[in-house]
């Protein structure tokens, strides 16, 4: 029976994740089935438990599951347990499952190998407060940058997440329009603003032509955040599919104890659009 692993989400149906993983699994000759699961609301730990049934060996949680996950784990990761959230679990039939968040790594590894960011010494503005900027804050302050600047429209979230990790680093916490006046070497964008087309309200004065600017959120065009930043005169604007194909890569390994290439894999599923 081929070994079994899937994504989880509410909704789903729009999930890269089977793709991707297949391709890993071509490129690494691994024989395992992916597939992407619908999960009822208020159904999860059912639909875990009735994955492993089924012979299922492991699972990608997205939105809004990651923090379920995370309380589903009997151990997880200590980037997991700092988090709050998981999103890669490696299922045991005992049902005390490990649980992992790779969404960090795959941030960091999408810009230091396939784009050559350097974050030591770097100023760094993460925008946003909620769970995809919870997840990327120790990966990055691993990374020694002279100064992490966590910037939300809700002050103090932002204020609260940088206090939850200043023995990592140097963080600071505040809204949006108090970074006015300072400027940043890369700038991540951890909110979902455009999806609907929209930048988060912050002063034009934190890009400079030396700023590297990064979007969580990718399409098939630059998004609303990279031409915004674009037009500020940011010396490099990307997009979120490099992290979403390291991300799943990190979990993959977790599973099959192999690493695949993943540039191929991110311009396969580039080429796509």
């Amino acid at each position: 029976m081929m070994d079994r692993y899937a994504v989880m989400g509410n909704p789903v149906a729009h999930s890269k994740s089977p793709r991707i993983h297949a391709l890993f699994a071509e490129q690494t000759s691994q024989q395992l089935q992916y597939d992407a699961i619908l999960v009822e609301k208020d159904g999860f730990r059912e639909a875990v438990a009735d994955f492993l049934r089924q012979g299922g060996k492991g699972l990608n949680i997205t939105v809004p599951f990651k923090e379920e996950a995370w309380a589903l784990a009997a151990t997880r990761s200590d980037r997991a347990e700092r988090a709050g959230a998981v999103n890669t679990l490696v299922l045991d039939e005992s049902g005390r499952h490990f649980g992992d968040n790779t969404d960090g790594a795959g941030l960091v590894r999408d810009l230091l190998h396939n784009h050559g960011a350097v974050f030591k010494n770097k100023r760094l503005l993460l925008v946003g407060a909620g769970g995809a900027a919870r997840g990327v804050i120790e990966p990055l302050l691993g990374e020694s940058p002279t100064l992490l600047v966590i910037a939300n429209r809700t002050s103090a979230k932002a204020v609260e997440l940088a206090r939850l990790f200043c023995e990592l680093g140097h963080t600071e916490g505040c809204g949006l329009d108090a970074v006015h006046g300072q400027a940043f070497d890369i700038i991540i964008n951890a909110t979902a603003a455009s999806l609907s087309a929209k930048v988060p309200a912050l002063p034009e004065s934190v890009i400079t032509t030396d700023s590297w600017c990064y979007d969580m959120m990718y399409a098939d065009k630059a998004t609303a955040f990279m031409d915004w930043a674009q037009q500020l005169g940011a010396a490099r604007c990307m997009d979120g599919l490099g992290m979403l194909v390291e991300q799943a890569a990190e979990s993959f390994c977790l599973w099959r104890n192999v690493r695949p290439d993943t540039q191929p894999v991110i311009n396969a599923i580039r080429g796509q659009y």
